[in-house]
């Protein structure tokens, strides 16, 4: 997957939770995920750039792509 610049952070729990009846609780799913993992939450922070709670930066995002690619493995 080609990462832009920033993704809108909708666009990776879509993509993270495919199957979820709604964005929101694609949303909730991702929430929920990175506070239960103290050190993706850590990480997530240290890596933060953008003043857009919108978004997520390239590296964010590939952080938590890795971050799911390594638990569902």
């Amino acid at each position: 997957m080609k990462l832009e610049r920033t993704i809108l952070k909708q666009t990776v729990a879509d993509y993270l939770y495919p199957h979820s009846i709604s964005k929101q609780s694609a949303m909730q799913a991702l929430r929920r995920e990175i506070k239960s993992c103290p050190n993706l939450h850590y990480q997530l922070q240290q890596l933060q750039r953008n003043k857009h709670r919108h978004y997520f930066t390239r590296e964010q995002a590939q952080l938590l792509f890795d971050y799911f690619k390594e638990k569902h493995s």
